[in-house]
This record gives C-alpha cells, sequence and structure tokens, in this order.
C-alpha cells in the first residue's frame, strides 16, 4: 500500500475527518448529525489555522494577512469581513450546517474517493448518502493515525507550528519541516476526532486520558466540544418540557 498516495496527502482537514467520519459502505455518518456538523465546521477552523490564516488572540480568532487553500477562501473571507472578532466556538456555531458537509463531500466525490449516492426512486428521494470508492486515503490516514498514537506521550499537544531546529542543510531542513507539518497536521486530526466521540470507535486502545487531554488544549477542538455540549444540554432542556 502506497501510503503517501497524493489524494490523502492533499486533503484538508475536514476532508480527513469527513472521511474518518463516514461508513466506508453505506456512505452513512458514524457519528450523529449535529456532531457531524459542528467538527465539520471546527476543521475549517483547524485546517486555517494551520496554514496561518488565522490564530486565536486572547479570547478572540483573527485572519492574518496568510491566504489559505483555495477551497477554504471563502471561509476565510467570511471570517475576515466580520466588524467584530468572534470566539472560537462562535465561529463554530456560525460555520456549522449542512451546506457546508454537503461541500465537502462533494469535493471528495470530485476526486473519486466517495460516490454521491442518491436518486429519485418511485416518485420518492433517498437521502444522499456517499459510500466510499477509493479506500487508499482513508487507509493510508488511518496508519498515520496509529502511527502517532503509539509514539505520543502524555506530554504530546498539538504544537503552534512546527519548532525550529538546529542549523542543518537546506534539504535536510526541507524533510524536517515536512515531517513536523504532517505530525501536526494528524495531531489535530486527532483531537477532531476525539471531540466529535469518534476516536476511539476507530481506535479502542487509544489512551483516554491523553485524547481528552489533546482536544481541550487545541483550540479549534475544545470550541467544537464546547458547542456540543451547549446542543447537548438544549436537547435535555428540550426532551423535559
Amino acid at each position: 500500500m502506497n501510503t503517501e498516495a497524493p489524494a490523502a496527502v492533499n486533503l484538508n482537514l475536514p476532508q480527513q475527518f469527513l472521511l474518518l467520519a463516514t461508513n466506508d459502505k453505506d456512505g452513512k455518518p458514524e457519528v450523529p448529525l449535529f456532531a457531524l456538523r459542528t467538527t465539520v465546521a471546527g476543521a475549517i477552523l483547524a485546517e486555517l489555522d494551520l496554514a496561518g490564516a488565522i490564530e486565536l488572540q486572547g479570547k478572540h480568532v483573527r485572519a492574518t494577512g496568510s491566504a489559505a487553500r483555495d477551497d477554504l477562501a471563502a471561509d476565510l473571507e467570511l471570517i475576515r469581513g466580520k466588524s467584530r472578532p468572534h470566539t472560537p466556538a462562535r465561529w463554530v456555531s456560525i460555520m456549522e450546517g449542512r451546506a457546508q458537509v454537503h461541500r465537502i463531500y462533494e469535493g471528495m466525490a470530485a476526486l473519486g474517493i466517495v460516490e454521491h449516492v442518491g436518486e429519485r426512486h418511485l416518485a420518492r428521494f433517498r437521502p444522499v448518502r456517499y459510500p466510499e470508492k477509493d479506500h487508499e486515503p482513508e487507509a493510508a490516514l488511518l496508519e498515520r493515525i496509529g502511527s502517532t498514537l503509539s509514539g505520543a506521550t502524555p506530554t504530546t499537544v498539538v504544537p503552534d507550528s512546527p519548532a525550529d531546529g538546529a542549523a542543518e542543510e537546506p534539504a535536510a531542513q526541507s524533510n524536517n519541516a515536512a515531517t513536523a507539518a504532517q505530525k501536526t497536521r494528524i495531531l489535530a486530526l486527532i483531537a477532531l476526532l476525539e471531540a466529535a466521540g469518534l476516536l476511539h470507535k476507530l481506535f479502542p486502545d487509544a489512551d483516554r486520558n491523553w485524547a481528552s487531554g489533546l482536544a481541550k488544549e487545541y483550540w479549534p477542538a475544545r470550541a467544537v466540544e464546547d458547542e456540543l455540549r451547549l446542543i447537548r444540554l438544549a436537547e435535555e432542556e428540550t426532551a423535559m418540557l
């Protein structure tokens, strides 16, 4: 298996999360829809943060002067266009929704990774689903996550940016930077999977205490947990009426 398949390497965090959060066979989410949509919103913030396009300043998310990937440019412009800054949890609330999830699924369908399934049948529309078409990207992700989990220590966190090392040859610096960036991305994905309640479905032996701490320390994942907590409280209050 080629774990460096371009399709796997080039997927952004929202795509990586959705790929892992979707049943391979029937194309249905492995988590409740509200958790899926909320975590996708957090993954968008995480991707913009990794790109250096946004950052957490105090309690608020602010755009920087850096650009984002073309597929997330509209999300960055939304943040830039607000007249007042918002907290991470508020941005998760603003960005979560069916349209975002649909857009990201369709992007993966265009890459041939998942398949758009949902046709009109006997005058009725079947819900759109996205079963897996090419397993290689997901297999590569799962292998990287497993490797990262096995090498994690109690002090492993998602770094703000890859650490600068000692003076090295340019080629070595480039390789080390790429390796550090990949590890940072996988740790961010692990934190988001934990926030969504999905990590231990995929990796039952993962250290629960460490994973919980990782999610709480990483601000996009913490924002997802905060928003999910509010959603669940609202559902409980509604059920008691």
